[in-house]
């Protein structure tokens, strides 16, 4: 890491004194309204700016996902499917109970089981430490982990946990946000809260302005109270690893979005140069935030491993990923707004709670410090810790519970001010791509259709809404690619980055390819180990726009060494040679050209290697503006049974240079039906009088089902930042952001009404209506 930061360091010197610096052009702005062409001063040793993607062979089209066929004839191999030589099967001991401080701990019973090889208590170091001394760990929640069982079968290891006895005390607990806040409520950490106290906090945004002044100018000043729910990540395939710890070192399989994360906080628990762990994910089902950091799966499977000197294969069932694999926070949000009668707004102040059960975060976000115009601007925010499992982030992160509550307040603001939604965010709005998206979406939606609110004199009431949001383009520079050329005329792209199923392998192979001249099907990609070049860590939307830059900047380099040693066999200079259509050629004269596969063959060594790490935006700029995405949502209403069913999405998003069409549909499609699913559905049920979630299984916990879909329609905003040798961006998040606002503010516009709490259920609608 030092050494990064020397690198660093002398990489922003350079910049700043113009050492191996070159100028180019590149295409800046909007195809179609506002794209131009500027200069940049870029790293000497970078590739010339591509042109936009209509001048492209590969980029920006929709290209096979290379690892189509694995998945769909079950070919791929997820953590769960993983077996190894004399591999064990790992079972964890989890609290039935949510608040315990453990007297002892007998697990005689279950080591004599016959097939247990090994039991591990949370808390203790292992024999090779210290002979099992430690401290019990206080009990928090329902479902932590107290034990871990390694046996021959998963069968057996299920029977040995049920034969661990624990004795323990029984601790006050409080599972209710509400409640938690209290004069005597329990303490939810006895070492970190004293009775009647479980706040966290306050957290402050940065503030803005005098927001008593920006009060006292305003014409019109709204204020409202939202409520957002606790909202689970149903991944597919639930947390877990198979870990094979050898004294030469230790192998991680892992379903992770962080292949780093897990080999450094592994080492780091163990005691291990980084170097003797590594860690392997090829497919993984689903992540959403949650599987950023490795989990007490990984470390009790690491110390059974070590303890049997066996692999040791431990995933979560779907009952312990709902209770401790993590969750989005609820929030209780009360927003106020001052505005002029022209609509501009004069002072937002938010001030807002949230439990992320026993973790620390659970803010709403900077949608309303950021999202529109506003001189003064003041909030503050405290987590309230309850007995309940830790949050971890999901898909936009607080920014989904925030927007929520602002775009539902500046709606209504539109209102009471005789402005239509989209004439107040024109005159509030910042961002001039936000704007084009609300045009182009309004358009296709058929917004000027819009009603007035609840004028539908029929049972089933038809409405209209739209809301929209921002994400921060986030990067990661500790992103490296390598880029392999062989004599034998392989060619690869190698990183640690991990696929989460979002295409990330295709999207390499597209940019390696474009650079050389190639199609993605002759890139062999190898990512998802650690062995190669750290990848950066899937979450914020940041891979593409991270990795995609050093993978073509690696195949740059690669390139221009192949040129070298071609350049005398073609009779020309290697600064004149181009790669294109599957051979190389001289700009100067075409008729000196080669077959890349033949060029291969007359390589002087067994292969050329070239790595690229990503480097600072150019010119150390800032990019122009955050991610924007904007959704338009058509509802029904039926007044008699509160059912609200949403039939049409029109989503837009400005989605930087676009690699593959297909796959970036594919992710704002999912992003979508997470909304949806948030808006209507989802909501974790938790029983005061035991503390225990009441629906944390996949039937009783709701989730929209096919026919619950809506259609959805996608516009795209290919721009371009000039920022980086891809301008790639990630669209992961801003798609999600806005939909359940959108689908609220709907609601409103079918039944004249407001809701104000998440998921919008029939009984919610029916109250409402003052119905029951």
């Amino acid at each position: 890491m030092d050494m990064q930061r020397i690198e660093r360091a002398l990489e922003k010197l350079k910049r700043a004194v113009g050492i191996g610096m070159k100028r180019v052009t590149m295409p800046h702005g909007i195809p179609g309204h506002n794209l131009t062409q500027i200069e940049r001063e870029v790293p000497q040793e970078e590739p010339p700016a591509w042109p936009t993607n209509d001048k492209l062979s590969v980029v920006g089209k929709n290209v096979k996902r290379i690892d189509a066929h694995a998945k769909v004839t079950g070919s791929a191999k997820y953590t769960a499917d993983i077996r190894l030589p004399g591999m064990l099967f790992g079972k964890m001991l989890c609290s039935h109970h949510p608040h315990v401080r453990i007297r002892s701990v007998d697990t005689t019973a279950a080591e004599r089981l016959p097939g247990v090889a090994a039991v591990h208590l949370f808390g203790m170091t292992d024999s090779k430490d210290d002979g099992g001394q430690g401290e019990y760990p206080e009990i928090t929640f329902a479902g932590q982990p107290i034990a871990g069982v390694a046996a021959q079968s998963l069968q057996i290891a299920e029977e040995a946990v049920k034969l661990i006895r624990v004795e323990y005390k029984k601790l006050p607990f409080v599972v209710d946000l509400e409640e938690a806040q209290k004069p005597g409520a329990p303490a939810v950490i006895a070492i970190e809260a004293k009775e009647g106290n479980n706040l966290l906090g306050p957290w402050y945004s940065k503030p803005r302005g005098n927001i008593k002044t920006g009060f006292s100018e305003a014409d019109l000043i709204i204020e409202r109270t939202y409520k957002t729910q606790v909202q689970h990540h149903c991944c597919l395939e639930t947390h877990g690893v198979v870990v094979d710890y050898r004294n030469d070192g230790v192998t991680i399989y892992a379903s992770t979005q962080s292949t780093k994360n897990v080999r450094d906080e592994f080492a780091k628990a163990f005691g291990l140069p980084a170097n003797r762990v590594r860690v392997i994910c090829e497919f993984m089902g689903g992540g959403f935030g949650s599987k950023i950091k490795p989990g007490p799966s990984a470390v009790m499977a690491g110390f059974l491993s070590r303890k049997t000197g066996r692999p040791v294969s431990l995933m979560l069932d779907r009952r312990e990923e709902f209770l401790s694999a993590g969750n989005r926070p609820n929030s209780l949000q009360h927003l106020k707004i001052g505005a002029r009668k022209d609509g501009t707004l004069t002072a937002v102040e938010l001030h807002s709670r949230g439990t992320a059960g026993v973790a620390s975060d659970s803010g709403v976000g900077h949608v309303a410090r950021s999202l529109y115009r506003c001189p003064n601007f003041y909030s503050e925010h405290y987590t309230v810790l309850t007995n309940a499992g830790p949050s971890t982030p999901f898909r936009a992160p607080g920014n989904v519970q925030g927007c929520f509550a602002v775009e539902q307040l500046m709606d209504e603001l539109a209102e009471k001010l005789e402005l239509d939604p989209l004439e107040l965010r024109d005159r509030c709005d910042k961002s001039e791509t936000r704007r084009l998206e609300r045009l182009r979406g309004a358009e296709m939606f058929g917004w000027s259709r819009r009603r007035a609110a609840g004028s539908d004199t029929v049972i089933v009431k038809k409405g209209l809404g739209m809301a929209q949001a921002l994400w921060p383009k986030f990067l990661d520079l500790d992103s490296s690619a390598e880029v392999l050329l062989l004599k034998d005329g392989g060619i690869e792209v190698r990183s640690g980055v991990q696929d989460i199923g979002t295409g990330t392998k295709t999207v390499l192979a597209q940019v390696v390819a474009e650079e050389l001249g190639l199609q993605p099907e002759a890139i062999t990609v190898r990512i998802g180990d650690t062995l190669f070049p750290d990848g950066p860590t899937s979450e914020g939307s940041k891979v593409t726009g991270s990795i995609t830059p050093a993978a073509r900047n690696a195949a740059y380099k690669a390139k221009r060494q192949l040129f070298e040693q071609v350049a005398e066999t073609l009779g020309a200079e290697a600064s004149e040679l181009v790669a294109a259509e599957g051979r190389i050629f001289s700009k100067n004269e075409p008729s000196k050209k080669i077959a890349f596969q033949e060029a291969l063959k007359m390589m002087k060594r067994a292969r050329i290697s070239a790595t690229a790490t990503r480097s600072e935006n150019y010119e150390g700029k800032p990019v122009s503006e955050d991610l924007g995405a904007v959704q338009f949502a058509e509802v029904s209403v039926d007044t008699e049974t509160g059912i609200v069913n949403v039939e049409r999405i029109v989503t837009v998003n400005s989605c930087g240079r676009p690699i593959n069409i297909a796959q970036i549909e594919s992710q704002i499609e999912g992003a979508v039906i997470q909304g949806v699913s948030y808006a209507l559905y989802e909501n974790r049920v938790m029983d005061a009088a035991t503390g225990h979630q009441m629906n944390a299984n996949l039937q009783q916990y709701q989730l929209p089902f096919s026919m619950e879909i809506p259609e959805i329609e996608i516009v795209l905003i290919e721009s371009y930042d000039a920022a980086t040798s891809t301008d790639a961006v990630g669209i992961g998040e801003p798609p999600i952001i806005a939909t359940a606002p959108a689908i609220a503010n709907a609601v409103y516009n079918a039944i004249g009404v407001r809701i104000y709490e998440l998921p919008i259920t029939p009984d919610k609608v029916l109250k409402a209506l003052n119905k029951i």
